[in-house]
């Protein structure tokens, strides 16, 4: 059940608690709207605890390069550069 899910529970709760007076033999409405906006709550509860720990940090598709930090390559002149790398 997702965050939906469970606003939806605590809405029909409360709309059973609150805002009706219906009187059904053998069932206490205002008890049945309590209880579900209680796992309503635990659900959010749940969800949003879930969800905190799955955030995940995604690094850039393509790396950052300090330019400052990296070696710098000199063309040697004869096709070679001075690190040992090149054509």
């Amino acid at each position: 059940m997702g965050l939906g899910g469970c606003i939806i529970l605590i809405a029909a709760g409360a709309i059973l608690t609150f805002a009706t007076d219906w009187d059904m033999r053998g069932v206490n409405l205002d008890m049945v709207g309590v209880i579900l906006m209680i796992v309503g709550l635990i659900g959010v509860s749940t969800f949003s605890s879930i969800a905190r720990r799955r955030r995940v940090v995604v690094p850039p598709a393509t790396p950052v390069v300090d330019e400052q930090a990296a070696p710098h390559h000199h063309h040697r002149g004869d096709g070679r550069y001075s690190d040992g790398y090149g054509v």
